[in-house]
């Protein structure tokens, strides 16, 4: 980074510091230098959220249940090195480095062994900082709503083309909420004879493979669920075109901040009511390979569709609790169910617990196929039928 900030604006009704109860949701762009739309549509959405603020009801109700965090470029470099505008590719795609910051960081699949650059450490410790709940991605050069997993391997099911996280489900309708809402993405047209993508999702390895990419990280070790918006056929477009960008995107830009709603929240305390850090808390059913934890707070977010779930809450060492939730839609009432958990018996701060940044869904894969040996030989003639290919 050529001595330069990575500027982040916070809104809401408690910009300065967390609050309990109140997600965190942040949208990043400009990841790519020369992909210049989602820098500009989110200058424009910040705009038009303080502008709406105090005005319109529902805005109002977001920024105060929202704690809202817009980076509208994190490669100023690149975007500084796009002199000539460029639909398809320029040299401003990575940072001054020459590197690509959607294949930089720790990748849950393989050592992708990237060096990390300067803009990708300052977003991995702002990930660490913050509770952040939801977040997406923009980008440009294609028009889909793109979700993880981006990388895979036969415990993902990337065998068969797809790579499914355990909250496939909750990702599919955050795309689809995206996807509709835009004036055409929905559409799935793509942008030329070869692309086509049905209602305007895509799995990101279903489409192609990428290795260190933000999304996954995120989603295993941040334990935020973010996805990657596409949101221009034309990379760097000209100038009057911005203002229909701006139209095309800007109800599916606030839709897709509420489902930051979705789902449960609550906190595990002890018999004095004193957060526990560090607890883990998981709809049963649907573990993560690095287990969502609690914050400092004892706080847990859990994104999950409207629907009957067992939550499990475990401190350790001691026995798990779990609790029958009923989860209705409560996006439009910028709340999502909230469910606290008390440990009596315990009295306790948890140490600090992290999860290993090694490939660890490669863990997954060797423990599975010593159970199963035939995955190795599956594994074998794939890789027998590439080599023939």
């Amino acid at each position: 980074l050529k001595g330069r900030d990575l500027w982040v604006l916070v809104l809401g009704r408690f910009p300065t510091h967390h609050k309990i109860g109140i997600p965190e949701f942040k949208y990043v762009a400009n990841m790519h230098g020369d992909e210049t739309v989602g820098r500009e549509i989110l200058l424009h959405l910040i705009e038009f959220l303080v502008t709406s603020y105090r005005r319109d009801p529902v805005i109002t109700r977001l920024l105060n249940n929202t704690r809202i965090h817009i980076m509208p470029t994190m490669n100023p470099d690149g975007f500084e090195a796009t002199e000539v505008a460029d639909c398809y590719y320029t040299r401003g795609r990575y940072n001054k480095n020459g590197e690509d910051l959607n294949r930089n960081f720790p990748d849950a699949f393989e050592n992708n062994n990237a060096s990390i650059q300067p803009e990708t450490r300052a977003v991995m410790d702002w990930i660490k900082n913050e509770t952040f709940v939801l977040s997406a991605n923009l980008h440009g050069g294609a028009l889909v709503a793109s979700y993880t997993f981006d990388n895979g391997n036969s415990v993902t099911g990337s065998l068969q083309g797809y790579s499914k996280s355990p909250d496939d489900d909750v990702f599919i309708h955050l795309a689809k909420t995206y996807s509709f809402n835009h004036a055409s993405m929905h559409k799935g047209t793509g942008c030329d004879n070869r692309q086509s993508f049905p209602q305007g999702i895509t799995n990101g390895y279903s489409w192609y493979q990428l290795e260190g990419g933000m999304q996954d990280y995120n989603y295993v070790w941040g334990q935020c669920f973010e996805i990657t918006l596409e949101l221009s056929c034309c990379k760097y477009p000209p100038a009057d075109e911005l203002e229909k960008f701006w139209r095309d995107n800007k109800v599916a830009l606030i839709e897709y901040i509420k489902q930051v709603h979705l789902g449960v929240k609550g906190q595990v305390t002890d018999k004095n009511g004193n957060p526990i850090p560090n607890a883990i808390v998981e709809a049963k059913g649907r573990p993560h390979v690095c287990p969502y934890r609690t914050n400092k707070h004892g706080e847990y977010f859990l994104l999950l569709l409207p629907g009957t779930y067992v939550i499990n809450a475990t401190v350790p060492g001691f026995q798990s609790m779990l609790k029958t939730v009923e989860i209705r839609d409560n996006t439009g009432n910028f709340s999502a169910l909230k469910q606290d958990f008390s440990f009596s018996e315990v009295s306790m701060r948890s140490g600090a617990a992290s999860c290993p940044k090694t490939p660890l869904y490669q863990e997954l894969e060797r423990a599975s196929a010593a159970v199963k040996p035939t995955l190795h030989t599956l594994v074998l003639m794939t890789v027998m039928l590439v080599i023939f290919k």
